[in-house]
């Protein structure tokens, strides 16, 4: 375990009267936007409306953050089951998980696409880019927070490799006088290496659906070995939810990869404009 001692970065981005808006909120908000701003312009690219996404957002948004607070409680009710009530809903106080968010925006993407007459699959692949870049610029507000941290880094880690990180990862990584495993950093270096692998397939043209089942797969291999790191994970049975989750997201996108590419699917591809 090594020892340290750091001062950690201030939580507050701004303080106005009785109004705090934290670095928390403002880095979630920077990812979301960045997000939209590409998946508009893909949009247009692809022949859908630009404002598809804002509409969808506008639903997706409440809905994801509603799904993400059900499944944090889901499996923390134990803390919530002798109440008071009230606390269930008070996100204000933590506790969403990106697991639930994701489910959550999936459902409604199926109905918004229904109801549009749209591809679901053309709307998720224009989306994949978008989600794996806000999550991985959302990582750094658990940053800022410090929290989605793994356990105590080792000596023999710290010699390795944890002593080269930039000294502000390692003061804010420093709680209580002791260094732990910076999984906010590993997880946003694994997103944003899928996003730029996202960016590259965009031109070769897959069959439609694969940029989404990419994403799936690609984040979710690397949340189970990141999740294996964590000491916040949500536990059911014994097991970490967010590894049973991974493993069944790239089982998923596996299979649905081959049925869309079996012989006769006819499936469309990524840049077709129906």
């Amino acid at each position: 375990m090594e020892i340290c001692e750091g001062q950690a970065l201030d939580r507050v981005f701004l303080q106005l009267g009785s109004i705090t808006i934290y670095w928390y909120g403002v880095i979630i908000a920077l990812g979301a936007a960045l997000g939209l701003w590409l998946a508009i312009r893909e949009s247009k690219r692809l022949g859908l409306h630009k404002d598809t996404f804002v509409d969808f957002l506008v639903f997706a948004i409440p809905i994801a953050i509603i799904s993400a607070r059900i499944y944090y409680v889901a499996f923390e009710w134990e803390n919530y089951a002798n109440g008071p009530f009230w606390k269930v809903f008070a996100i204000w106080e933590g506790g969403i998980a990106i697991h639930g968010a994701l489910i959550g925006s999936v459902i409604t993407a199926l109905i918004f696409c229904r109801v549009k007459k749209i591809s679901f699959w053309k709307l998720a692949d224009i989306a994949a880019p978008s989600l794996i870049l806000a999550q991985g610029i959302g990582r750094w507000g658990n940053f800022m927070n410090q929290e989605a941290h793994g356990g105590p880094v080792s000596q023999e880690a710290y010699q390795n490799f944890i002593q080269y990180l930039p000294d502000f990862i390692n003061n804010q990584m420093c709680i209580d006088g002791v260094l732990y495993h910076p999984t906010f950093l590993y997880e946003s270096l694994w997103n944003i290496l899928g996003f730029v692998i996202l960016l590259l397939l965009r031109r070769v043209n897959l069959k439609r659906g694969e940029m989404f089942l990419f994403y799936l797969a690609w984040y979710s291999f690397g949340r189970f070995f990141i999740e294996g790191m964590r000491t916040d994970s949500l536990v059911a049975e014994g097991l970490r939810a967010a590894q049973v989750i991974s493993i069944i997201g790239i089982v998923l996108a596996v299979i649905i990869c081959i049925i869309r590419r079996r012989p006769g699917a006819n499936t469309p591809r990524y840049k077709d404009k129906k």
